[in-house]
């Protein structure tokens, strides 16, 4: 029998129209860092982490989709959920919560200025 191979993460590659607005959106209100963007003249494509969290995004028109899209949402554990929204709170719309749900966890959701939707979840107590 073979051993399990345990996963390490995951990096969606998303799509964007606007990659400069992306990257803003997300160093400024989410406290991403750019890790890097390329290609190096006129970059269309970057990946922007923080801490355990990364995420990729493309311009590219030959790249899979025609336009941003995405049928779920995009769950993120972070540390302190409520300090998280009340930065947020006036700067972007709050989709729902922050409250604790019937699972036991605290959360609240936005859109990006992609309109992917991004939830925000810590356990409950945490």
């Amino acid at each position: 029998m073979s051993r399990a191979i345990a996963f390490r993460g995951v990096t969606p590659f998303l799509k964007t129209t606007d990659l400069a607005k992306t990257i803003t959106f997300y160093v400024n209100l989410l406290g991403f860092v750019v890790d890097s963007q390329w290609p190096t003249e006129n970059p269309t494509n970057c990946i922007l982490d923080n801490g355990h969290v990364h995420f990729a995004f493309g311009t590219d028109p030959q790249n899979w989709y025609p336009a941003p899209g995405l049928s779920g949402q995009l769950w993120i554990d972070v540390d302190d959920v409520m300090a998280l929204h009340e930065r947020l709170v006036g700067k972007v719309t709050i989709e729902w919560g922050a409250e604790v749900y019937s699972y036991g966890r605290l959360e609240f959701a936005i859109k990006d200025c992609n309109g992917y939707l991004l939830a925000f979840s810590a356990p409950a107590g945490r």
